[in-house]
């Protein structure tokens, strides 16, 4: 029995735009990527209601996100925002770019002797 303002997660995640359809939407929860109020969920019958946290796994990033309301319908992104609060934390910067030794352009392939070069300032910085 659904509480007044619940939703399927797998509904809930496809209305937010989150994935791209329902059927994925399911297959991310059952695989374990869906987390509800910190709590891994398997089915995509749980349900959802606003003020719950919902943490996602995709590919590459983690989603965090409180929920505000159900959806009705997949709309546009506008209103699919208005379905969450994004909790989801800046990423992290990137360690820097690896020095190379400057050489001036078309002047070929790297020698030998740039390549140690390269590689004593890459050692040097550690």
């Amino acid at each position: 029995m659904a509480v007044a303002g619940s939703q399927r997660i797998d509904k809930w995640l496809f209305f937010a735009r989150v994935v791209k359809s329902r059927s994925l939407a399911a297959k991310l929860v059952q695989s374990g990527g869906v987390r509800i109020n910190s709590l891994k969920v398997d089915q995509p019958s749980a349900t959802v209601k606003p003020g719950d946290g919902v943490t996602v796994t995709l590919e590459r990033r983690i989603l965090v996100y409180r929920v505000l309301s159900g959806g009705t319908r997949r709309g546009p992104a506008e209103e699919a925002r208005t379905l969450y609060e994004d909790l989801t934390p800046p990423p992290t910067p990137r360690e820097e770019q690896v020095v190379t030794a400057e050489r001036e352009a078309g002047s070929g392939r790297p020698t030998k002797r740039d390549r140690r070069l390269t590689d004593r300032l890459r050692f040097e910085q550690d």
